[in-house]
């Protein structure tokens, strides 16, 4: 699978710039939503490669976007990673059941994120 585009969905100001920077100088290029309901219709518009999913969220979570954008024959193909400030196993194995491919720590380190594409293959 090929990444290209990538969908940043986060609340933070901050986080969205240093997950953009990092992708960006990784060749990717970003498109970022603020919510989860943004990210929902930002991914049906958009078609994005791969969306990053923050957990902590007004209004819709992330666990519930990425349940959403999994369970949506549109956006269904379209691997969702979700990124959470905490290292608890419940976090990460709340994720998967939401069907997202890998849950990520942030910041966002690179070699992770890379680690995590590659085994979409």
């Amino acid at each position: 699978m090929t990444i290209n585009r990538v969908l940043i969905v986060d609340d933070s100001a901050t986080d969205r710039l240093v997950m953009t920077e990092l992708l960006e100088g990784m060749g990717y290029t970003v498109i970022a939503a603020e919510s989860g309901e943004d990210g929902i219709m930002m991914a049906e518009r958009d078609m994005p490669d791969l969306i990053l999913m923050d957990v902590v969220m007004p209004g819709m979570t992330g666990f519930q976007a990425t349940r959403t954008l999994t369970k949506n024959p549109l956006t269904a193909h379209i691997p969702v990673f979700v990124c959470t400030g905490k290292s608890q196993a419940t976090d990460q194995a709340w994720a998967l059941k939401m069907g997202a491919k890998a849950c990520l720590l942030k910041p966002l380190a690179q070699s992770s994120f890379i680690e995590q594409v590659e085994l979409l293959g």
